[in-house]
């Protein structure tokens, strides 16, 4: 009797007291497999992908509830994209590209309350619908151009700080934006996702608060190619 009684205090406690170290599990995962520098062992990974599947079937036992935070949201969500974007790559591990994977944003790969949601729908459903561009420099989709994946876990209490330097670092890499003296070569993400920037004027002060130097909204950008290979 005594069990039973623990066992179903236990479902009752720890969707509320667990929802704070939730993301640890995936702290702990990004730190054994993640470098310093957003490099993959996606090769390693793949023999335990155990603690990966674990920690989202842990998010969907455990979705964002009405009275959470917008940072509590924010986290939960880039959090989900990002190992489920892992756990994609090494289900289908080895391959090149997630563009070797058949429609990779659009299969349906993660489920709350018996509704399914692809990556696809994460992303543009909610995620920029949050209004927090600083989310495209999150979120991780397995290529050499994205933004590097931290190897740190979202949480809601350091979000501002994460949010903050995943641009800062994304801006400042010269593999993905240059800014030089005499042209700016931005990443395609603020060509694909314009709109979430607003006016050339918003973007350019957006851009400002974190390159190495300064633009102006006289300035003529052009677009860097994307590479699409794995990041590992």
């Amino acid at each position: 009797m005594l069990g039973k009684l623990i066992i179903l205090m236990s479902l009752i406690i720890l969707p509320l007291s667990g929802q704070k170290n939730i993301h640890d599990r995936w702290d702990n995962e990004l730190k054994k497999y993640v470098s310093y520098e957003g490099r993959v062992n996606y090769k390693k990974w793949q023999t335990n992908k155990h603690g990966v599947e674990s920690y989202i079937q842990a998010l969907q036992q455990n979705p964002p509830k009405k009275y959470w935070s917008k940072n509590e949201i924010l986290s939960y969500w880039i959090n989900a994209y990002n190992a489920l974007t892992v756990l994609l790559i090494l289900d289908n591990y080895p391959l090149e590209s997630i563009k070797k994977i058949k429609n990779p944003w659009n299969k349906k790969v993660f489920s709350i309350n018996e509704i399914n949601y692809s990556l696809s729908e994460i992303e543009h459903n909610i995620l920029r619908k949050m209004d927090e561009p600083r989310i495209h420099f999150a979120i991780n989709c397995a290529s050499i151009s994205c933004p590097n994946l931290s190897y740190n876990a979202y949480k809601a209490n350091k979000l501002e700080t994460q949010l903050e330097n995943s641009v800062k670092n994304f801006l400042t890499d010269k593999s993905k934006n240059v800014f030089s003296k005499n042209q700016v070569k931005l990443s395609k993400i603020f060509l694909w996702f314009n709109k979430d920037f607003g006016s050339k004027k918003s973007l350019v002060k957006f851009i400002n608060l974190y390159a190495p130097r300064k633009i102006s909204e006289k300035t003529r950008f052009k677009y860097l190619k994307y590479n699409w290979l794995l990041n590992e």
